[in-house]
C-alpha cells in the first residue's frame, strides 16, 4: 500500500483542469519558450529534474525544433547570474518563461512586466509577495508552489524523532532566496516551542556551504536541516559528505538527498511539477492569462529514509517513520 499522505491541492486543482478558451495556433507558428533556473542543468531532454518540462510539452503537441524552441538558462548555482539570464530571455522576447524556485521567479519578474511566467516550486509565493493569492494571482505571473515554509516543522518534527537528543539544530539558508528566509523564520518558531535551539548558517557557494557546516559545528548544532534551494540540490554530494564527516543527522526536503546518502528527506517530488508546467504554458499560449490560472500546490509528500545513514551515525529509525516512509535505503 502506498504510504504517501494525501494533502488537499490549494483551491482544488480541479480549477486548473477546467476547460479554457483556446484557439487555433498560427500555421507554422514557433513558439519561443523560456526556461530559467538557479542549479545545474545537464542535457536538457534527459535532465532528472528539467527533462520532465520538454516531456510535458510533447504529450501536449509541441516539438522542441519544430513549433518550439526552448531557450534553456542556467545561473550553475549563482544566484547573482540570474538578472542577467532573465533578461537574456526578455530580449529574445519569450512568449513565456518558465522560472525554477523563488530567486529565479524574483529575477525575472523584475526584467518584465508583460511576459508570462510560469514559477515551478516557487516557497509560498503569496508570502514573498510573488503572486497576490493562490486562487487568483494577478498580473502576470502563476505556476506551482512547494509548500516549503508550510512543512518547515514537521521537518523538524522529524529530525528530532530521528536523533531525539538533540537540542541545537542548524538550518543551512541561502540569504538570497527569500523563501530560505521564511522557512528559517516558521523552523525557529517551532523550535521556540520545543526549548530546542536554532542556529542559522548562511552560504551563496560551494565555499560557504563548507564554512557554514564548520559554523556550524562551532555553535555546537548537533543536527543540519537543509533548506529547499537550487544550489544546495547541485551541492547535495558535498552536503552529504560534511554531514558525515560531523557526523550530524540531517534532513532535506527531496529523495535525491537521501538517495547520495543523506540521513532523511520529507517532501514533494520535484520532477513533477516540471512536467506539470507545460500545462500551464500550453493553457497561456492558446490565451488564458496567468492571472486567471489558480497556483497548485504538492498533492503529495514523500518521505526518504537512509537505513545506512542512521546505522553509521548510532541512530534506530523509530517505528512511526518506518511505516509512513515512501522509500528506505538498506
Amino acid at each position: 500500500m502506498n504510504n504517501r499522505r494525501k494533502f488537499l491541492v490549494a483551491l482544488g486543482a480541479s480549477a486548473l483542469a477546467a476547460p479554457f478558451a483556446s484557439f487555433a495556433q498560427p500555421q507554422g507558428k514557433v513558439w519561443r519558450v523560456g526556461y530559467l533556473v538557479q542549479s545545474h542543468m545537464d542535457l536538457t531532454d534527459t535532465d532528472r529534474y528539467y527533462g520532465p518540462f520538454t516531456r510535458g510539452m510533447l504529450e501536449l503537441g509541441y516539438m522542441d525544433g519544430k513549433n518550439l524552441r526552448i531557450e534553456w538558462r542556467s545561473a550553475e548555482g549563482k544566484t547573482d547570474l540570474l538578472p542577467g539570464l532573465a533578461a537574456e530571455l526578455v530580449q529574445l522576447k519569450a512568449d513565456v518563461i518558465v522560472t525554477v524556485g523563488t530567486p529565479a521567479t524574483v529575477a525575472t519578474q523584475k526584467a518584465t512586466t508583460t511576459i508570462p511566467i510560469v514559477m515551478v516550486g516557487a516557497g509560498d509565493p503569496v508570502g514573498n509577495g510573488l503572486v497576490k493569492s493562490l486562487a487568483r494571482p494577478g498580473a502576470t505571473t502563476t505556476g506551482l508552489s512547494n509548500m516549503m515554509a508550510d512543512l518547515s516543522p514537521k521537518l523538524l518534527e522529524m529530525l528530532l524523532a530521528m536523533a531525539p537528543k538533540v537540542s541545537r539544530v542548524a538550518v543551512l539558508v541561502n540569504p538570497g532566496n527569500l523563501s530560505n528566509a521564511l522557512f528559517l523564520k516558521n523552523v525557529q518558531a517551532a523550535a521556540q516551542r520545543i526549548n530546542v535551539k536554532i542556529v542559522p548558517v548562511e552560504a551563496r557557494s560551494p565555499q560557504e556551504i563548507e564554512n557554514a557546516f564548520s559554523l556550524a559545528v562551532r555553535q555546537n548544532a548537533k543536527a543540519i536541516i537543509v533548506s529547499l534551494e537550487g544550489l544546495f540540490q547541485q551541492q547535495k554530494n558535498q552536503i552529504v559528505e560534511l554531514a558525515a564527516k560531523h557526523r550530524l543527522p540531517s534532513i532535506a526536503m527531496y529523495g535525491d538527498y537521501v538517495e547520495a546518502g543523506g540521513l532523511i528527506s520529507y517532501g514533494a517530488n520535484l520532477r513533477e511539477p516540471n512536467r506539470r508546467a507545460a500545462t500551464y504554458v500550453d493553457k497561456i499560449l492558446k490565451g488564458t492569462k496567468p492571472a486567471d490560472l489558480p497556483i497548485e500546490q504538492p498533492t503529495t509528500l514523500e518521505l526518504f529514509i537512509n537505513g545506512k545513514t542512521a546505522k553509521s551515525l548510532g541512530l534506530k529509525i523509530p517505528q512511526s517513520l518506518l511505516i509512513s516512509a515512501d522509500k528506505v535505503i538498506e
